[in-house]
C-alpha cells in the first residue's frame, strides 16, 4: 500500500458547486485535510450562479480515493457528477496500436504494399530466408511473451489479466527504442507447450522477451528456448533486474568507498530475479554472496533444496554461514532483497557493516521501510518512484534489445549484461554521483543509446570470438 498520494491512483472528480465565495478553496481544502493532493483544477463550464469544474488529485489508494470523493460530496452546494480513474481511462481500448509505414492513397500504393507486388517481396524470401530481416518488420520486432503465472507483484492472474502490463512493456519498447513489440499473452502455463508455441511464432521476430513467467518455469522455458532459436531470449524478470541492480551498486559502492571483489553482499531471494543478480554479480567481480529463501541461509549442507539451488548452494557461502537472513546480514557491506515485503527493521540493518548499501527491490512493500533503512545504511535503493534511487528495468530492456536487434545477434551472454550495466552505471557522472543518485531516470537523454551501444559491441565481439572458436575447431580460416 502506497503511503504517499501517487499518480497511479490518480482520480479526476466532475462537480458543480456555487460561483461565488470560497467554494473553490474548500476543495482544495477538502482534498487536502483527506490526505490527497489536487494536481489539477479545470473549470469546464461557467454560469453566473454555479461553475462545473473537474479535480484532478492523487491518492494512496482505491480506498483513499473513495475518501476523498465522499469529502467532497459532504461540503454545502457541491454536486458530484462523475468520478473517473485516470489509470483506467489511459488503458480503454489498450494502450498500443499498430500504425502503417507508409500512406496507402491510390491503387498504386496497395499494389506496392499488397497484392500484387508484395508477392516480389516473398519469393526473394523463401529462395533467401535471411532477407526477412531486411524486408519484413521481424528486423525491428520483439515478441513479449507471457503465461500471467507470476504478473508483477499480483502473482498468477492469468494470461487475459496479463495483457494491460504487456502493453505498457511494448509501449515502453517503443518509446525509448524504438521497437515495434508484441504483447502474447499463452493460455497455457505448460512447459512443454510454451517452448513450443515460441518456437512456432519464433521466425516473425528477431528477438523475444520473456516476461512475468513464474519460477522455477521460467529458467527451464529460457533454456530451451535457446537452445532451439537463432535470435536472443530475454527474461526481464531475470536479466533486466540483474542489468540495473548490478548498475546501480557499482555506483552505490562508488559513493561508499568499496570495491565489489571486497564487499560481503547477502542477497534475499533465490527466484527468477536473485538467480540472475547472482550470476550477474558474480560476473562482474563479486566474491563473497551469501543467499536467503523462505527457508533461511542457503548453504551446502541444507536438506531438501529444490534442484534449481543445487549450483547457487555451490557458487555462494564460501563461509557455510547458517541460519536466517537476519544471521547473515550481521557485519554485511551489501544487502539485495527481491523477496518479500516487511522482513526486516532498522535494528536488522544496525548489525550490518558501516556504510553499508540497502537495496530493498519487493514491490511494492519493499524488505524494509526505506526511511528506517536509511537511518543505517550509506544508500537505499527501492523499486518504488517516491524514494530516491529507483531500480526500475526500464533502464536496461529497451537499450538491450535495440542493441541485440542492430547487431542482428543470436545470443545474450554475461559479458553482454555486464557491459550493459557498465552503460548505465555511467550515465552517473563524478560530479553528479551521490547516495541519494547512484542511477539515472529512465528518461536521461542518452542512457538507452549508451545501452544499445555498449550491448552491440558486446554482441559483436561475442560473435567474433564465436567464429574463431569454431574456425579453430574445423580448421577453417575466419575473415580476419
Amino acid at each position: 500500500m502506497a503511503t504517499t498520494p501517487s499518480v497511479s491512483y490518480s482520480i479526476t472528480v466532475r462537480l458543480e458547486l456555487p460561483a461565488g465565495g470560497g467554494a473553490i478553496s474548500q476543495l482544495t481544502t477538502a482534498v487536502e485535510q483527506s490526505g490527497g493532493t489536487v494536481t489539477a483544477l479545470d473549470v469546464t463550464a461557467s454560469g453566473h450562479d454555479r461553475l462545473r469544474i473537474d479535480v484532478t488529485c492523487a491518492a494512496r489508494d482505491t480506498g483513499h480515493a473513495d475518501l476523498i470523493v465522499d469529502a467532497l460530496r459532504a461540503l454545502e452546494g457541491v454536486e458530484v457528477h462523475k468520478v473517473s480513474d485516470r489509470t483506467f481511462l489511459m488503458h480503454l481500448g489498450g494502450t498500443i496500436e499498430m500504425a502503417s509505414k507508409h500512406p496507402i492513397r491510390n491503387r498504386d500504393d496497395l499494389s506496392l504494399i499488397y497484392t500484387p507486388g508484395v508477392a516480389r517481396v516473398c519469393e526473394a524470401i523463401a529462395a533467401n530466408p535471411e532477407d526477412a530481416r531486411r524486408l519484413t518488420v521481424k528486423r525491428n520486432s520483439v515478441a513479449v511473451v507471457t503465461d500471467g503465472s507470476a504478473v508483477l507483484g499480483l502473482g498468477n492472474i492469468g494470461p487475459a489479466a496479463a495483457l494491460p502490463v504487456m502493453e505498457g512493456k511494448s509501449a515502453l519498447f517503443k518509446r525509448f527504442a524504438g521497437i515495434d513489440a508484441w504483447p502474447l499473452c499463452l493460455d497455457t502455463q505448460d512447459t512443454d507447450a510454451i517452448v513450443e508455441i515460441v518456437k512456432a511464432i519464433a521466425p516473425g521476430f528477431a528477438g523475444i522477451n520473456l516476461e512475468d513467467i513464474s519460477a522455477p518455469r521460467c529458467f527451464e522455458v529460457e533454456a530451451r528456448l535457446r537452445e532451439r532459436l537463432d535470435i536472443p531470449v530475454f527474461h526481464d524478470d531475470q536479466h533486466g533486474t540483474a542489468i540495473v541492480v548490478l548498475a546501480a551498486l557499482k555506483n552505490a559502492l562508488r559513493v561508499v568507498g568499496k570495491e565489489m571483489s571486497g564487499v560481503r553482499v547477502v542477497l534475499s531471494g533465490a527466484g527468477a530475479a536473485g538467480t540472475a543478480i547472482l550470476r550477474v554479480l558474480l560476473a562482474a567481480g563479486a566474491k563473497d554472496v551469501v543467499v536467503a529463501d523462505i527457508d533461511g541461509v542457503i548453504h551446502r549442507d541444507r536438506g531438501g533444496l529444490h534442484e534449481s539451488l543445487h549450483w547457487l548452494a555451490e557458487a555462494t557461502n564460501e563461509a557455510q554461514i547458517r541460519g536466517s537472513l537476519r544471521d547473515a546480514l550481521v557485519d554485511a557491506d551489501v544487502f539485495v532483497g527481491v523477496s518479500a515485503p516487511n522482513l526486516l527493521t532498522g535494528e536488522d540493518i544496525a548489525t550490518m557493516a558501516a556504510d553499508s548499501v540497502v537495496f530493498a527491490l519487493a514491490n511494492p512493500v519493499p524488505e524494509i521501510d526505506p526511511v528506517q533503512a536509511r537511518q543505517h545504511a550509506a544508500v537505499v535503493a527501492t523499486g518504488r518512484s517516491d524514494y530516491p534511487n529507483q531500480i526500475n528495468n526500464v533502464l536496461a530492456f529497451p537499450g538491450v534489445f535495440r542493441g541485440l536487434l542492430d547487431a542482428s545477434a543470436t545470443r545474450i551472454d554475461a559479458d553482454l549484461l555486464v557491459a550493459a550495466a557498465d552503460a548505465i552505471a555511467s550515465a552517473v557522472t563524478p560530479q553528479e554521483l551521490n547516495a541519494n543518485y547512484i542511477i539515472p531516470s529512465v528518461f536521461h537523454a542518452d542512457v538507452h543509446t549508451s545501452v544499445a551501444a555498449a550491448v552491440r559491441e558486446a554482441a559483436d565481439t561475442s560473435a567474433q570470438q564465436t567464429a574463431q572458436e569454431t574456425a579453430r575447431e574445423t580448421g577453417q580460416p575466419t575473415d580476419r
